[in-house]
């Protein structure tokens, strides 16, 4: 599936071309810390296949858990969060060949244009998930923004 995604501010456009079933939510402390929220949803896309169509992201290097280096990168205006990648390796720009592993990005579904088209198959590290975050759909819902008059 070809897709297209930019910053909030569209200052970063790219495309890709990924998979639709390797959408996942991540529950893990550092991706709840990177994405200010209680989890993080990620569409995995072979590396060669995404283009940065405008833009220069910035780039934060983490430690993941397993001890490799992970870029993750984000907009440098708006502070949108974009894509992450293994950070110790030059960026694939072709197809690996036969038998070689495709190196995989994975990117914000917030910020892709088709998101609405994109449904997480799985969790990852549910024991590090907010206990609320795993029984969302038990919650009230409303079409717009109703909480406190200050924060509107």
């Amino acid at each position: 599936m070809k897709v297209t995604g930019h910053c909030y501010c569209t200052a970063i456009k790219y495309e890709a071309e990924l998979d639709p079933r390797d959408v996942v939510i991540c529950h893990c402390a550092d991706c709840q810390s990177l994405s200010g929220s209680a989890f993080r949803t990620v569409a995995f896309a072979p590396e060669h296949s995404f283009r940065l169509l405008q833009g220069k992201p910035t780039v934060f290097i983490k430690t993941a858990d397993s001890g490799n280096k992970r870029e993750q990168t984000f907009c440098p205006t708006c502070g949108s969060p974009l894509y992450s990648r293994a950070a110790d390796q030059p960026i694939a720009t072709e197809a690996p060949e036969a038998g070689q592993p495709v190196r995989m990005l994975g990117i914000r579904v917030g910020t892709l244009d088709q998101r609405g088209e994109l449904t997480p198959r799985t969790q990852y590290y549910c024991r590090s998930a907010q206990p609320w975050a795993l029984t969302m759909s038990a919650l009230a819902g409303t079409t717009n923004f109703t909480g406190p008059r200050g924060a509107r």
